[in-house]
């Protein structure tokens, strides 16, 4: 991906691109007999090696999990990786929605190889502290990472609730530097206005396991106040849950209207269908750009196809593959990649995107696209007039 885009706390949850994720129920497994003897083999030789040249000491639980993690690295696929047993308890807490940390989600810049702040969650210790939309993150308790050390700089990032990160950033040339105390974070706001003429305007950026009820609750309070249309905003969310996406279809989308077809490695099909009538009975427009994935593509290709939306915006990212984790018995377990999505019509997500309906890009003289005014927003700003 262009721009790997990631969500972390105490932990790296998503990446809003590369590494987001649909996360079903995990569940535990025994493993059977299988035939490894050539990889057994061969990690003999290479032990062999260690023991006869090796200057230092060997750990053996390391060496063990760095077997593991490069064999299942060697699969090739950004989305299934091997979760240690310490960090499953953050890897199946983290899908929830409430974490302990300093509230910024962020992505790689890759033009200079340093991680920026995408944006910081509503009252996060970050947002109180005075870190921005756009800051680059230099370095963390003095270390530096670069773009494709978002996962050690996440590690080094959480802690307990009560202890101190030092963050330092560069913003507009000038290095900033931020103690922070780390705190338990709501991680998905669902924010909800009315902007003009009656026009209702709901934004989030994942999909955790309350934003279907808080999706519903904040369109019925908007709803009390008299809109006649909406706008729900799903630039820069990197999905989550599946099954939330689905109900938040569910709240637009005919009853009995299929919402999903998910496909598994023996062409076995799963149909997701609308099982309510709909909540919603009005003309809605749907925002997205290159950072909407996941969950969200299913939401805006469902209710593409359906003829119940319109999408405003740039192109997805194409992320259409679910992941299932597995638990084993030692504890450690595994994000392993089972499913392939395609929307109502057939159409297949994956490495492809959801066109808009109406394609509308940002100014190009924006000094800071992740933080936008809303005079200057011109994908918003298509979006109502297309609704007046």
């Amino acid at each position: 991906m262009i721009v790997a885009i990631a969500m972390f706390l105490t932990f790296m949850i998503t990446s809003i691109s590369l590494y987001t994720y649909f996360v079903k129920n995990p569940l535990s497994i025994s493993l059977k007999n299988t035939n490894s003897s050539n990889i057994a083999n061969a990690l003999i030789k290479y032990r062999d090696i260690i023991d006869r040249y090796y200057l230092g000491e060997v750990d053996e639980n390391k060496l063990e999990e760095g077997a593991i993690k490069g064999y299942i690295e060697g699969l090739g696929d950004p989305y299934t990786e091997y979760i240690s047993k310490e960090d499953m308890e953050d890897y199946l807490s983290d899908t929830m929605g409430n974490f302990v940390g300093i509230g910024i989600y962020m992505i790689q810049n890759t033009q200079y190889d340093k991680i920026q702040v995408l944006s910081t969650i509503k009252g996060s210790p970050a947002e109180k502290a005075g870190i921005q939309a756009g800051d680059i993150i230099l370095n963390v308790d003095g270390v530096e990472y670069k773009a494709s050390d978002m996962t050690t700089a996440s590690n080094n990032i959480k802690g307990e609730e009560g202890t101190k990160v030092t963050v330092e950033v560069l913003r507009d040339n000038q290095n900033i530097k931020y103690e922070i105390t780390r705190e338990k974070v709501k991680v998905n706001q669902v924010e909800g206005k009315i902007i003009s003429n009656n026009i209702g305007y709901i934004a989030f950026t994942s999909f955790d396991e309350t934003t279907a009820d808080d999706f519903k609750n904040k369109f019925q309070e908007l709803n009390k106040q008299g809109i006649k249309s909406l706008i729900i905003d799903l630039r820069n969310n990197g999905g989550g849950i599946v099954d939330e996406a689905l109900e938040i279809a569910d709240f637009i989308a005919d009853k009995d209207s299929v919402l999903l077809y998910e496909v598994d490695k023996n062409n076995t099909e799963t149909v997701k269908k609308a099982t309510k009538d709909p909540i919603i009975n009005m003309p809605v427009v749907i925002l997205t750009n290159e950072n909407t994935a996941s969950a969200s593509e299913i939401l805006a290709g469902a209710l593409k196809d359906l003829g119940k939306a319109k999408i405003v915006g740039t192109k997805t990212y194409g992320k259409g593959v679910i992941q299932q984790i597995l638990k084993l018995g030692d504890g450690s377990g595994i994000k392993i990649t089972i499913e392939e999505y395609q929307t109502p019509n057939r159409n297949k997500i994956n490495k492809i995107g959801i066109e808009p309906d109406e394609k509308v890009e940002l100014p190009e003289n924006l000094t800071n696209i992740l933080n936008i005014e809303e005079s200057q927003d011109t994908q918003l700003q298509k979006a109502i007039e297309m609704l007046k």
